[in-house]
């Protein structure tokens, strides 16, 4: 009997532990936890795990939808060899390793796109309006879910591609328009039901989902002109799917919070009022666009006029001063957030960034224009390789993409990029951690259009910060050179001196056209004698100049490279004590 007790015990205590922070629920304009405690949720969206969307494995301009491109991949290595693909894809996708990594960051929410195609059958291979489930997906969305619930993270389930496909922007949603999409068909729009019945069942008792976003990005017209839904005044099929899904859910499950999407990618709610639900959320998408108060009023008002919770439930693709900037708007209006996607081949304005096979590019030359066919075992192994370097020890982590998300929105405060002890080399990419203003200066620092698109860093490597880094081919080198140098920009160096010194400061730069000039400053005062860097003959010909009889005292430094003059690039400083 005693032993009996025990396990009860250890079992209650088990329960009490995962309940401790109960449902995540709307309270009034708040979301808030089980105690009432608001919740500002900061998250990221796993996007490409689920659903591939073409431009984060580099195929956009030739297969963006999900079908498109396992056509293609079939097509090179056949059906067995796409099977062995996208299992080994799907495996190394999202580990436990990348949940304990993003809790470590600071994350304390993700927000899952799912494929229903993972979940459940097409209607095209169904039978009688049956439903046949698949436990792949449900498999992997348990994974997950554990994976949250060992480090505190909310999960949000998003269905990202629905039955059918939810919009005409193909690549979002894997929609084909040879096949009747969501809106056309009853029978898909039966099967999304049933769907969310079906994970509603499942997730119900579980704490760690953080809510069910039940339609991602919605853009469609219904009787407007815009094909995306952008000028919908009813919204009447958008509302009548969600009202129908929030019902079925409710027959099963009265904890969780149902979030909600407009029209126009989310950000149409015309029509959609009055809300249907006591526990529902608003969500929004943000991209491309100012970081003011007027860029979410219209959000801003719908919280206050129906007394409902708003959340950033997209955003991205932007600069690290665009993301500071976002994030900063959000939390000043107690929103929270999710930002995208985690991983992305080749990723500037990620946290992570998965390296391009060696090959690949043969791949995507073939796809995109013709010509001879990779071999199928060649195609493979460069496919497997692809898998493999999705793995969380494979990926290159975006530490300023990090610091500018969580850090930055703290503090102007800056912290070194890497450790410099001088007398040393200094490569003018490494320089510090911060705010635009205060680690460096830079005039084109984010995309807020768009329509015309503005690049930040122009040679889009290694940072996502607004200066312009570029590949470096010069003999001594980090790889990686500043370029784009603009009149009065600067680079600001935390260096650590092992005892006060006179150093001469060797310059090494390139430039085809007259005009750069620089000095070095601390605490706002001259330390050099200011100087012109004369022409070296083309942007990949390399000379140094001297700066002379620069004093530091020893211990910290921050070193402000002042460009008086642009038109040049740079690749290091190297301090030498004078002799």
């Amino acid at each position: 009997m005693k032993f009996f007790s025990s396990i009860l015990i250890t079992f209650l205590l088990f329960v009490c532990n995962c309940y401790s922070q109960g449902f995540l629920h709307r309270d009034g304009q708040k979301i808030v936890d089980g105690n009432g405690k608001n919740v500002v949720l900061r998250g990221l969206g796993v996007g490409g795990w689920m659903v591939q969307e073409g431009y984060m494995i580099q195929t956009g301009a030739f297969a963006g939808p999900q079908y498109k491109i396992k056509q293609k991949i079939t097509d090179l290595i056949g059906e067995k060899g796409t099977e062995e693909f996208y299992k080994a894809y799907k495996a190394n996708g999202i580990t436990k390793r990348d949940i304990d990594s993003l809790a470590a960051w600071g994350f304390n929410s993700i927000r899952l796109p799912m494929h229903y195609n993972l979940y459940t059958s097409a209607i095209e291979t169904e039978k009688g309006g049956q439903n046949t489930w698949l436990e792949e997906g449900f498999e992997m969305t348990d994974d997950l879910v554990k994976w949250c619930a060992a480090n505190k993270i909310y999960l949000i389930l998003d269905l990202h591609a629905t039955p059918g496909g939810q919009g005409k922007d193909a690549a979002i949603s894997d929609y084909d328009d040879s096949k009747p999409s969501l809106w056309e068909s009853a029978a898909n729009q039966d099967k999304m039901v049933a769907l969310w019945e079906k994970l509603a069942q499942r997730y119900k008792d579980n704490p760690w989902i953080g809510g069910y976003d039940i339609i991602n990005e919605p853009n469609w017209n219904f009787t407007g002109t815009n094909q995306n839904g952008c000028d919908e005044t009813s919204n009447a099929p958008l509302k009548a799917l969600q009202v129908r899904i929030t019902n079925a859910i409710r027959a099963i499950d009265t904890h969780h919070m149902i979030i909600i999407e407009g029209n126009c990618w989310g950000n149409n709610y015309k029509g959609m009022f009055p809300l249907w639900d006591e526990n529902i959320a608003l969500s929004f998408h943000k991209y491309w666009n100012q970081n003011d108060t007027a860029s979410i009023q219209t959000m801003l008002n719908y919280r206050t006029q129906y007394n409902v919770p708003i959340w950033l439930g997209e955003s991205g693709e932007n600069s690290n001063v665009w993301f500071r900037e976002a994030i900063s708007l959000m939390e000043s209006n107690n929103i929270g957030w999710a930002f995208w996607p985690m991983k992305k081949i080749e990723n500037l304005a990620g946290v992570t960034s998965v390296t391009k096979a060696p090959d690949y590019d043969k791949l995507l030359n073939y796809w995109k224009n013709g010509g001879e066919k990779p071999k199928p075992d060649f195609a493979k192994k460069v496919l497997l390789q692809t898998a493999e370097n999705y793995k969380m020890e494979h990926l290159t982590i975006r530490y300023d993409v990090i610091d500018a998300m969580f850090r930055q929105v703290q503090t102007t405060a800056v912290k070194p990029y890497k450790k410099h002890s001088l007398p040393g080399k200094v490569f003018a990419t490494e320089f510090d951690l911060g705010q635009n203003g205060f680690a460096y200066s830079d005039k084109d620092v984010a995309n807020y259009d768009g329509t015309k698109f503005t690049q930040w860093n122009k040679g889009g490597k290694i940072r996502n910060d607004a200066v312009d880094i570029v590949a470096c081919t010069d003999k001594s080198t980090n790889g990686f050179q500043v370029s784009f140098i603009e009149d009065n920009e600067w680079l600001q160096f935390t260096v650590d001196v092992k005892k006060q010194s006179i150093f001469d400061v060797i310059v090494r730069y390139s430039s085809e056209k007259a005009g750069g000039k620089l000095y070095l400053e601390q605490d706002g005062n001259k330390i050099s004698e200011r100087i012109e860097l004369p022409v070296t003959g083309g942007e990949t010909i390399w000379e140094t100049i001297v700066l002379k009889n620069v004093k530091m005292n020893q211990g910290i430094n921050k070193i402000r490279v002042q460009f008086e003059g642009g038109n040049f690039n740079l690749n290091f400083l190297e301090f030498k004590t004078a002799k």
